[in-house]
């Protein structure tokens, strides 16, 4: 059993605990470019360690940038295996194996089918759910093992599954330190900072740019075999002078990036339980551009750190009144709603309740079929 993080330091809530945080084993925290849980993560980690807690990180690769202790279960972070269940499952077996009682106060787990398995642990697990928790992601929550606590990310996560064993809700956050601001609207294009997927509205970003007779830049992941067909098929076809497109940034890029555009533009396509994006370019003065789907108006603030609108149609105008925005007004919004200090507050008080077991998680029928 590796030795865990220590800091004379304690806690504000309350004495520290001993944490291990269990990533899936094709992340690296932090991330090298984009990746939104991986920065979360990162975030979380640091800022509990601050706070004087134990910390464990269980991941694959045989380098971390975090405060936490590392134990890696493979050599390799498997990149090219992403979304398989084996190389999950192996992961999560050979860390089950390190993680004892005598060690650990709490597990905190990022995985898909962590909350699965956790039956077989004698800690007390707490499990974020990143994605949406519907369909086939939605049936196999509605199996957790009854000791384990989801956390959900977002209101309308939750809404969208309120059957499930919940035990709170806590957003996502960044630290803002790390992020460069400017002073003053963008100069640059509209960008579009995500995966290349349907999901995500390519497509209706490069239309809704063209409408607004505005450039823009589509910085995309573009890693998985799904992501480059759809590139293929149906967002290159589009492409023209207006459009500039820049592969897999890395970190320092997307931050430039950011930094630079007239705003960030997310044309969902489906319920986003989060979207982290949206805090990253707030964090910078940028002001987001998005349609109401998801926790988009758990995030942006309509008028003051964004335009939200309900429909497709309506983004060009959008795209063209946004620089009247105060930048500062959206730094300010992050920072007092989206820090990794009030992140962590929230993680501890959950980890406090459900490693004391006064906060079982209450388990109604679950509609496993919702969209």
């Amino acid at each position: 059993m590796a030795v865990t993080h220590r800091s004379s330091e304690r806690s504000p809530s309350g004495p520290p605990l001993r944490i291990a945080m269990l990533v899936p084993p094709w992340l690296s925290v932090p991330p090298p470019g984009y990746g939104g849980l991986e920065q979360v993560v990162h975030g979380l980690v640091d800022t509990l360690a601050g706070h004087g807690h134990e910390v464990t990180l269980f991941g694959a690769g045989r380098q971390h940038g975090t405060a936490a202790d590392f134990v890696s279960t493979i050599d390799e972070v498997q990149y090219d295996r992403l979304g398989e269940s084996l190389p999950e499952l192996a992961h999560l077996a050979r860390a089950n194996q390190l993680i004892s009682a005598a060690d650990f106060d709490v597990i905190h787990d990022h995985t898909t089918i962590g909350p699965l398995v956790a039956g077989r642990r004698a800690v007390p697990t707490v499990a974020t759910v990143h994605g949406n928790p519907v369909g086939e992601y939605g049936a196999v929550l509605s199996d957790t093992d009854h000791g384990v606590g989801l956390v959900a990310i977002s209101h309308a996560q939750r809404r969208a599954n309120p059957g499930l064993p919940w035990v709170g809700t806590v957003h996502n956050a960044l630290n803002s330190r790390d992020v460069p601001a400017k002073r003053g609207p963008g100069r640059g294009p509209v960008l579009w900072l995500a995966r290349f997927s349907p999901d995500k509205g390519p497509d209706t970003a490069i239309r809704a740019c063209r409408a607004a007779g505005l450039p823009l830049t589509l910085a995309g992941k573009c890693n998985e075999p799904a992501e480059h067909h759809y590139f293929a098929e149906v967002v290159q076809p589009m492409l023209g002078d207006d459009v500039n497109v820049i592969m897999n940034a890395d970190r320092e890029a997307t931050l430039r990036l950011l930094v630079d555009a007239r705003c960030l533009i997310m044309p969902i396509q489906w319920e986003e339980p989060f979207g982290m994006v949206m805090v990253e370019a707030m964090a910078t003065g940028t002001p987001v551009v998005a349609l109401r789907r998801g926790a988009v108006p758990e995030v942006v603030v309509d008028g003051v750190t964004g335009l939200v609108r309900d429909r497709a149609e309506e983004l060009p105008a959008a795209l063209r009144e946004v620089v009247r925005l105060d930048p500062a007004a959206c730094i300010t919004h992050v920072a007092d709603n989206f820090s990794t200090e009030r992140m962590a507050r929230g993680y501890e008080a959950i980890y406090r309740a459900v490693a004391l077991g006064v906060a079982p998680p209450v388990r109604r029928p679950v509609p496993l079929h919702t969209r």
